[in-house]
């Protein structure tokens, strides 16, 4: 006798509104892009001599698609459907560092404004489950829009001298805003 077996079917419940599935979604395309952007800035900046500059580029760009990925498995867990979409090519060249954190500091605004965008979203669809899970990046929000801040301040204070040390050094600045967020999460 041969068993046979119908897969067909989900044991998973479908627990996430159309709504929230598809801002969900719109939002795995903007990380996805979020990390090619910055690996493309990460190359730019290896193949003109800043090795700091890139590592912490290619970091940025492996931590947004760990964000990509995130929105990925919830969607499914929730029951519904992840979709990966085709991405945007991302600009190839730059004329400086400085225009290069001036552009991942607008896009991190847009990030920001874009995971609000959600967040309001599941208020108006009463998805509170999604809200305190998109609580998260909420918060990594506000911690790269600082990095990005704090990097730009820094190119202003060098003005247009050597970027010797500056380079040598950002990826210590990864490392300080990680502990104050540390710090300040644990004051809360």
């Amino acid at each position: 006798m041969q068993l046979l077996m119908d897969f067909s079917y989900s044991t998973k419940t479908k627990n996430m509104k159309k709504e929230i599935e598809e801002i969900l979604n719109a939002q795995i395309e903007k990380e996805g892009y979020s990390s090619h952007l910055y690996l493309a800035m990460a190359s730019w900046a290896d193949a003109n001599g800043f090795a700091g500059t890139s590592a912490w580029l290619y970091t940025q760009a492996e931590e947004e698609r760990t964000h990509m990925l995130k929105f990925v498995k919830y969607i499914n867990e929730r029951g519904g459907k992840a979709t990966i979409g085709a991405l945007q090519t991302p600009p190839a060249e730059f004329n400086s560092i400085k225009e290069i954190f001036k552009l991942v500091l607008e896009h991190e605004e847009m990030i920001t404004n874009s995971i609000n965008e959600i967040v309001a979203v599941c208020q108006q669809q009463k998805d509170f489950t999604t809200q305190n899970w998109v609580q998260w990046f909420v918060n990594e929000q506000i911690e790269e829009e600082r990095n990005a801040r704090t990097i730009l301040d820094k190119l202003n204070l060098i003005g247009d001298g050597s970027l010797y040390l500056f380079d040598r050094d950002i990826m210590t600045l990864r490392g300080a805003n990680a502990a104050a967020n540390e710090s300040a999460a644990s004051n809360t």
